[in-house]
């Protein structure tokens, strides 16, 4: 990867980088929204289900630590469930929940949350308030205070809850809350797309590449230098390195959190540069 850096354009702000690189599968498409998008590729359909929803988002179980005068979001906030505990999760609320106009479902280790009408509200992806007070990152807009109000119903009753009393047996990291995001109207059908994806996304596991084909996206979540770096540089970046050698490859772009680094038909006049840290990229 370092030397994919050295070689690549200087780096530009990407805003979204799930809009980014949908462009790569979908050119000239909009990406929709990302809980419908996922939804729909779990095989889930709202609106033909007993429990019809207007409106669906990803619930993403959080952990949050407590401060003298403010709630942060771990740096390794975002939990990761059992598939027996999101579906135990989903049937005790909507036990709880019946009749309320909201339902939860669970799809294999995932949750979504299904509203009765159509909300209009901005949402933020938890990546980024990871190690940051929560104020910032809450839900806003005209319908934000029922999605804020039913975020704090779910905290309180979360914290009793069986789930989590089995995960402190474990040694596992309480779940805090469900954070409720990349919300929109329920997809009749998934977005056509020209490519697939490799890796593991909420959204593009939606689109996976078959397995006779190249992944035009790929997503990981290690950080270099990790345990599992070795594999990623092995089974993805070295090919694509030597793809953009040969000729096969003619663009790569590789997106890190707000940052784009673009490799394009001069990246050879740039093998040259000295490589730097990894880290150093993004100072």
């Amino acid at each position: 990867m370092e030397r994919l850096l050295a070689c690549a354009d200087k780096a530009s702000i990407a805003l979204d980088w799930r809009a980014d690189a949908f462009a790569v599968l979908a050119p000239g498409t909009a990406l929709s929204c990302i809980a419908p998008v996922a939804l729909r590729g779990a095989g889930i359909a709202p609106s033909t289900t007993s429990q019809a929803a207007a409106w669906v988002c990803l619930a993403t179980p959080v952990h949050y630590q407590a401060e003298l005068s403010n709630v942060r979001f771990a740096g390794d906030g975002i939990l990761s469930l059992e598939s027996a505990e999101a579906a135990t999760l989903a049937l005790d609320f909507n036990a709880l929940w019946s009749g309320a106009g909201v339902h939860l479902w669970a799809a294999s280790n995932r949750l979504f949350c299904g509203f009765d009408a159509p909300l209009q509200v901005m949402t933020q992806d938890p990546e980024l308030a990871r190690g940051r007070h929560l104020e910032t990152f809450l839900p806003a807009g005209p319908d934000a205070a029922r999605l804020r109000r039913l975020m704090s119903e779910l905290e309180m009753w979360l914290f009793d809850h069986a789930v989590n009393h089995d995960r402190r047996n474990h040694s596992h990291l309480a779940i805090s809350g469900l954070w409720l995001w990349g919300g929109g109207a329920p997809l009749a059908t998934l977005p056509v797309v020209h490519g697939g994806a490799a890796g593991e996304d909420v959204l593009f596991d939606a689109f996976p590449v078959g397995s006779n084909r190249v992944a035009d996206v790929m997503v990981v979540e290690a950080v270099p230098g990790g345990e599992a770096w070795g594999d990623i540089e092995s089974v993805w970046l070295e090919p694509a390195l030597a793809d953009l050698r040969r000729g096969r490859l003619t663009r790569l772009e590789l997106s890190a959190g707000n940052r784009l680094f673009t490799l394009s038909a001069r990246w050879r006049r740039r093998f040259w540069r000295r490589t730097k840290s990894w880290w150093e990229y993004f100072e």
